[in-house]
């Protein structure tokens, strides 16, 4: 695909999401591989001879079992400064831009990954969003209609997105990786 893409001069984005059989991705136990899954993936997919351009990652950790921070659920797999060392570790490996998926997670907590990231001064290129900026209006659609999703996106979803692009102003562009100049 990376010889395809560049013979042809196309960028070559490539999404990873990981995942083990039998082990629910929103579990504890999941939590505390998922680290190293990403990290794993990173190192692999951002040597040269992959020729990826830009690559798609989840966040490493998941912040629902990350005490100190606001989505925790009461669980932990580890600490805010552990999260932080794993964000740092995972970032390291890469030889390539890398962006950040929300994963389906909640626009909180997909807000307050950016967040944390950024603290720790993770240079991630940007971010891949859909479902956390619009799944809350879900509900919504099913309760209320399509006019009341429509209300909720114009809303929320703008609210959401707005809150994410706020987040993402640490991103550091890919195109000064590159050496090359924006266009803007």
């Amino acid at each position: 695909m990376g010889a395809e893409c560049s013979a042809n001069d196309i960028p070559f984005f490539l999404e990873l999401v990981g995942y083990e059989d039998g082990t629910d991705a929103k579990s504890l136990e999941y939590a505390r591989k998922k680290p190293r899954i990403v990290q794993a993936s990173t190192a692999e997919f951002t040597q040269s001879q992959c020729l990826v351009d830009v690559l798609k990652v989840e966040v490493p950790v998941n912040l629902a079992f990350v005490e100190g921070t606001r989505a925790f659920l009461g669980t932990k797999a580890y600490g805010r400064q552990e999260a932080m060392r794993l964000l740092r570790g995972a970032a390291e490996v890469a030889t390539k831009p890398f962006i950040y998926l929300s994963g389906g997670v909640s626009n909180a907590e997909f807000v307050e990954s950016l967040e944390l990231a950024a603290e720790t001064g993770v240079k991630f290129s940007g971010v891949l969003c859909g479902r956390a900026t619009w799944k809350d209006g879900i509900p919504v659609y099913q309760k209320n209609g399509m006019e009341a999703f429509r209300l909720w996106l114009k809303e929320e979803g703008v609210r959401n997105i707005l809150r994410v692009n706020q987040a993402s102003r640490a991103a550091t562009p890919w195109d000064g990786i590159y050496g090359v100049e924006s266009a803007a």
